[in-house]
């Protein structure tokens, strides 16, 4: 393969939908503690709100981006370097992950860690805490490497594998393990799953630059977002009852298993419907930043460095948020979210006219 057809140039709807989803984080990760906020701006274990939509469409970017670095890299340097870039990248996420989340646990005394032993130290150490967003990326970016490079068919049947895969273990032990822990974000197999936004942003990224992809690609993003939808959709309803529409909370008697839409847990259904919603945003990017030219400002600055606002955000939020009640009046805590989100813009900003940008 050679380079005249892999794109050098920044993709503008990729650095809107990053930057949208950048936004969207800052947004549902400070109110979502917060009383007065509504249902949908918050997280949940039992459907997919709005604030559940988020975490996901970072995942479709990576895999948007990863498939265009991967190809040109292996166009350039070889099978090997590439495949060395990869693992030298998320070994470092997954560092940097372990140094921001933490491990679960501690000992207070040498003779209490000897107590433990090596197989109480990994079965506490490593239950929840540390598989979070950075660690889940990592690991499922090593988990599609095989993939990454491959046809459009063979990532769809392995992702197709990971998910059949995710079911067959949460059937036989995994649901229940990692519904009573609970794990964060679907745990220790987590990456099954989170496979699935990625391997759909890969072929996003082929819609988008394939030499015979059709002129306007919206259409066809459009039709798998759709699929993918339903698709999530009818998957929660396996249960044996009709589940409530996405975005709506379910009835007392609905049954909570496998086949529920749960980032707790990270379910096939809610990473199917979720990636959809993630792809139709993505469409709705590409038309109006690559077809007609509107781009937002403030998502072009988030777009550009999200691991840096990624960091930067928690830190924010800690210094605003202790004289932020959790049952504030809402004037005052879109005081608060203001402030909040113009620190954490004043920051990006700056970092964005000093070129200064955080990647691995």
């Amino acid at each position: 393969m050679g380079t005249d057809h892999i794109p050098r140039r920044r993709i503008a709807s990729l650095d809107q939908f990053r930057g949208y989803t950048v936004v969207g984080m800052l947004l549902v990760n400070f109110i979502g503690g917060f009383q007065v906020m509504p249902a949908i701006l918050k997280h949940h274990n039992t459907y997919c709100s709005y604030a559940d939509t988020i975490m996901p469409q970072f995942f479709f970017a990576v895999g948007f981006a990863y498939r265009l670095t991967f190809l040109r890299r292996l166009a350039e340097a070889g099978v090997w370097a590439a495949t060395r870039a990869v693992l030298k990248r998320n070994l470092g996420l997954f560092l940097l992950g372990f140094v921001l989340y933490h491990l679960d646990g501690s000992v207070k005394s040498w003779q209490q860690l000897q107590d433990l032993g090596l197989q109480g130290f990994l079965a506490q150490a490593f239950r929840r805490e540390v598989f979070q967003t950075l660690v889940h990326i990592a690991i499922a970016s090593i988990w599609v490497l095989p993939v990454i490079a491959a046809s459009p068919t063979a990532r769809v049947v392995f992702l197709t594998i990971s998910a059949c895969l995710h079911l067959a273990l949460s059937h036989w032990f995994y649901f229940d393990w990692a519904w009573k822990t609970p794990v964060i974000d679907g745990g220790q197999l987590g990456f099954l799953t989170w496979s699935i936004p990625i391997l759909v942003g890969s072929l996003a990224h082929d819609a988008i630059f394939h030499r015979d992809a059709a002129a306007n690609p919206a259409p066809r993003l459009l039709a798998w977002a759709s699929f993918l939808m339903i698709l999530g959709y009818a998957i929660n309803c396996f249960g044996g009852q009709v589940a409530p529409p996405p975005f709506f909370p379910p009835t007392s008697s609905q049954p909570v298993n496998l086949w529920t839409m749960s980032q707790r847990t990270g379910s096939v259904s809610y990473l199917a419907f979720a990636t959809g919603f993630s792809l139709a945003v993505y469409a709705l990017c590409v038309i109006l930043s690559d077809q007609w030219g509107a781009q937002s400002g403030v998502f072009r600055v988030f777009g550009r460095n999200a691991l840096a606002a990624y960091i930067i955000h928690p830190l924010v939020s800690e210094a605003v948020k202790p004289y932020l009640p959790n049952d504030a009046p809402l004037w005052y805590v879109v005081s608060g979210l203001t402030l909040y989100f113009g620190i954490c813009t004043v920051f990006n900003v700056y970092l964005e006219r000093h070129q200064l940008f955080l990647r691995l």
